[in-house]
């Protein structure tokens, strides 16, 4: 700000942030994204998955959406006149049924909206989906919204598989990432957009007449810090991981069902040893007798079911995830010795 950067900046973004976002992405998905024509800044990720499908989906066109799902698709689905198809991922292991997409798939059915690492389920898809994905787009001539916002924070070696990196999907698809989520800055809301020049037009269209254009000095900031620290985001999988693994070590042999996340800074715990119950009563109780507050699963899912899943976020403070699992514990263990679940 000292330096002067308080007008507005260009709409899809300052130059020099827009080649360093596409010098990283190039490199890590052998790609050829356009610094220029192919990459828009936007205020957070939220909005460019708003652009995105208020740029491809009108009245009465169907938006395939795998529950659980991030909050913000199926409002903006609705508010461009479309509909949401909802199609369930199964705990525990969240996978993509694609005989049930390929029966979803109708001559109104326009997007496909997928993330991965996936918030809340914290699983991966591989380059197998990715590739039966593929063969979806181009058989039906539809396009995707991939919402890569966890990308770098992926576990145990595993590969992120991009949207980017596979070229029949590279040119059907919006690929959306977060600055918030790799720099720790929810606060400063922004994202950025990557999609084909032809696609990335209309996006545009979008975004001038929603937020026009992101803080300058917050832009300057990032390409500022990408400049000094161009390893930083790479190695934030081993930072989340640690975080991860504080709190499984802390939850360790306390009865809960356990699969440790594959990506993202989140985790879930499953209480069904302790009865099946019910996933908001558990949050409540957790929140009144434990005071640790974390999100039921069936928040995400459009059908209202219940599970024993709650969602818990790892990206907290060491001394913070030790006292949330000491209180945890305490909690089961009370509700153990009374032989009570939900």
């Amino acid at each position: 700000m000292v330096a002067g950067h308080n007008q507005y900046a260009p709409t899809d973004g300052i130059s020099r942030l827009r080649r360093l976002i596409t010098a990283r992405l190039n490199s890590r998905y052998d790609c050829s994204i356009d610094a220029d024509s192919d990459v828009t800044i936007t205020c957070g990720a939220t909005e460019a998955l708003y652009c995105a499908i208020q740029a491809v989906v009108g009245p009465r066109d169907e938006v395939i959406v795998f529950d659980p799902a991030y909050d913000s698709y199926d409002p903006a689905v609705r508010l461009a006149g479309g509909r949401a198809i909802h199609l369930p991922l199964e705990p525990p292991h969240f996978r993509i049924d694609w005989q049930r997409v390929r029966e979803a798939i109708t001559p109104r059915t326009r997007l496909v909206i997928l993330n991965s690492p996936h918030n809340p389920s914290c699983t991966m898809i591989d380059r197998a989906d990715m590739l039966e994905l593929a063969s979806l787009l181009q058989r039906h001539d539809l396009l995707l919204l991939s919402d890569e916002v966890y990308e770098p924070v992926v576990f145990d070696a595993r590969q992120h598989c991009s949207a980017l990196g596979i070229r029949e999907v590279r040119e059907r698809a919006f690929v959306v990432f977060s600055f918030g989520k790799s720099l720790h800055a929810t606060g400063w809301r922004t994202g950025y957009c990557v999609a084909p020049s032809a696609l990335m037009k209309e996006f545009r269209k979008v975004h001038q007449f929603n937020t026009f254009s992101i803080a300058a000095p917050i832009q300057e900031a990032i390409a500022d810090f990408l400049e000094e620290r161009p390893d930083y985001i790479d190695q934030l999988a081993g930072f989340f991981q640690r975080k991860r693994d504080i709190l499984l070590a802390g939850l360790g042999g306390c009865g809960l069902a356990i699969e440790p996340a594959a990506g993202t800074y989140f985790q879930l715990l499953d209480f069904s040893p302790f009865g099946e119950g019910d996933d908001l009563l558990w949050t409540e109780r957790l929140l009144i007798e434990a005071k640790v507050a974390l999100i039921p699963l069936s928040a995400f899912y459009a059908d209202g079911r219940r599970t024993a899943l709650l969602r818990i976020c790892c990206a907290k403070r060491d001394e913070t995830l030790h006292l949330a699992a000491d209180r945890i514990r305490s909690f089961l263990a009370g509700a153990a010795r009374r032989g009570s679940g939900v």
